[in-house]
């Protein structure tokens, strides 16, 4: 007997007549209709854009959130593990340069443009030339911190330096430079998730809000430009201002 070679009946479809479990209109083939009505109308971007929202409002649609997820805070048992692993390598400008961040909450951006002159020891204040939005503000550290930070500087001044963060070969820390740094101390203390500068200054500033400093005081060293911008740290848990923050880092964990 021969051998018979039947091929399967395939039958097309145009996709804009599949069957629709909703019972819509496919999407291209509405497309197709609302063209044809508003072509002649010459419509733009603008006017398209009013048009659908007005339709989402006579349809009673609402728009759905995106859902924001919250960034990764270490804890303070972390902190202070990561801290003694900093403490443990002697190493005495690292140590400077992760408790500026810690104590600031600086942008590494920000820490990397630090001059020495911006230092205010009598104010216990460091200047942030250009930070985001190419706004200048100003920082606070401990008065604890003082002595460290002064002798930092003192060793800087001496070898000609003009960042407070700068190589041997008179060259600036680089971004990329201070997060191998704080990555290292992560390793180290044997920490599942990686520290980075931004990090740090999540953990400051959700700390500040957990002391119940308010946004008003936290704003201006935060270096958002709205209070609203502060929000996310709310659902984590300076004249004025300056005396809150002293009044509660004399009890930060490390």
């Amino acid at each position: 007997m021969d051998n018979i070679s039947i091929e399967p009946l395939v039958t097309l479809i145009p996709a804009d007549s599949e069957p629709n479990p909703c019972g819509r209109t496919s999407a291209k083939k509405k497309a197709h209709e609302l063209a044809r009505q508003l072509r002649g109308e010459r419509p733009d971007y603008a006017y398209l854009k009013d048009v659908f929202r007005y339709l989402r409002d006579e349809l009673e649609i609402k728009v759905p959130k995106a859902s924001h997820k919250l960034p990764y805070v270490p804890s303070e048992a972390e902190i202070q593990r990561y801290y003694q692993a900093v403490w443990q390598a002697e190493n005495f400008s690292d140590m400077v340069l992760i408790k500026v961040l810690l104590y600031t909450g600086v942008r590494v951006s920000e820490l990397c443009n630090m001059h020495l002159v911006e230092v205010d020891f009598e104010q216990c204040q460091i200047k942030i030339t250009a930070g985001k939005g190419g706004k200048d503000r100003l920082v606070p550290f401990p008065v604890f911190f003082k002595e460290a930070l002064a002798m930092h500087v003192r060793q800087l001044k001496e070898r000609g330096a003009a960042y407070l963060f700068e190589s041997s070969w008179k060259k600036k820390y680089t971004e990329r430079g201070v997060r191998k740094i704080l990555e290292r101390y992560s390793r180290a203390a044997g920490l599942t998730q990686l520290i980075s500068p931004h990090k740090l200054r999540h953990f400051l500033l959700t700390w500040l809000k957990k002391q119940g400093i308010d946004d008003a005081f936290i704003q201006p060293y935060s270096g958002h430009a709205s209070r609203q911008a502060l929000e996310i740290y709310s659902k984590l848990a300076l004249v004025d201002a300056q005396k809150e923050y002293n009044q509660v880092i004399v009890h930060f964990p490390v």
